[in-house]
């Protein structure tokens, strides 16, 4: 084998593993999800981080904002992708208020990307007492907290 032959090889190689073995960083957000805070606690790091848009993408006649994750920055919940981060807190500035009655005054959670059974078995071994609500069948599922 000829040095530059070696090289090459080499380079590749350094290239190729920096490549596939790149790690894809992404902020879990599990830990939040088992339900022992409240929605300011959960929202206000994710706002000041960053990671999710100040504005509420939408708001729900119960007063429940849905967040979207800033582009860029990617949100975990059970090893499951981020689609949305839900929120509402009583008389809390973050949160705009709805058409409607609130449901709590604290709910906080998260829309994943994955069927609602897979979602339930992952948030149970994890010890949550969070909520596992089908949003659409196959595709999003929603994990919530919520204390009256």
């Amino acid at each position: 084998m000829t040095k530059d032959f070696i090289h090459s090889i080499a380079v590749l190689g350094a290239v190729g593993a920096g490549l596939c073995c790149s790690p894809a960083f992404a902020l879990e957000l599990d830990g939040q999800l088992v339900c022992k805070t409240d929605a300011h606690a959960f929202i206000q790091p994710l706002l000041d981080d960053q990671y999710i848009d100040p504005n509420p993408m939408r708001v729900e006649a119960n007063s429940v904002n849905a967040f979207r994750p800033k582009r860029g920055r990617d949100l975990t919940a059970f090893g499951f992708h981020v689609y949305a981060v839900l929120g509402y807190q009583r008389d809390d500035a973050i949160f705009r208020q709805g058409s409607g009655k609130a449901e709590s005054d604290s709910i906080y959670g998260v829309v994943v990307s994955g069927p609602s059974e897979s979602v339930r078995v992952r948030v149970q071994q994890a010890g949550s007492e969070a909520t596992v609500k089908q949003v659409l069948p196959f595709v999003l599922t929603a994990i919530v907290c919520s204390a009256s």
